[in-house]
């Protein structure tokens, strides 16, 4: 009996390691455009300028993150962007760095690259002066940058 309890102890100690460590060995390089819209739309709205990534201890980060606003439409744009990689990252908009008042606005597609987020049409961004790449599972922030 003391063996198989061990057994299982170590099997979910092993399945646990693995969903930790493994996403920092995965890079997922992303090379997305600028969004368009119509022929009326053109980037010449881009709501910001680009903001610098800041990273935490042990969660690097370079590139810069900025909000692009395309035919009545305002999305996050991340450009040259580089960030390690983790469990359960997730963008938010957030009045702070540690996401009290925030909205997901979607999971990590990449670590590296060009890469859009559309943010929902019932939200301001202006309200939101942080993007964040957020751990949902440990409550940590991997990289940050004020865009407003």
């Amino acid at each position: 009996m003391k063996k198989a309890i061990i057994g299982v102890l170590v099997l979910l100690a092993i399945g646990l390691g693995y969903y930790l460590i493994s996403p920092l060995f995965r890079n997922i390089k992303v090379d997305e455009a600028v969004p368009v819209g119509d022929v009326a739309s053109t980037v010449a709205e881009i709501s910001t300028a680009p903001a610098p990534l800041v990273g935490t201890p042990g969660h690097s980060a370079e590139g810069t993150a900025r909000i692009v606003t395309v035919g009545g439409k305002n999305y996050v744009r991340y450009e040259n962007f580089k960030t390690i990689n983790g469990p359960d990252l997730f963008i938010y908009l957030s009045k702070d760095l540690v996401a009290k008042e925030s909205v997901n606005i979607g999971r990590l597609k990449a670590t590296e690259g060009n890469v859009n987020y559309e943010i929902p049409a019932d939200i301001n961004p202006k309200d939101y002066p942080y993007v964040l790449v957020w751990c949902r599972a440990f409550s940590v922030l991997f990289n940050s940058a004020k865009v407003y």
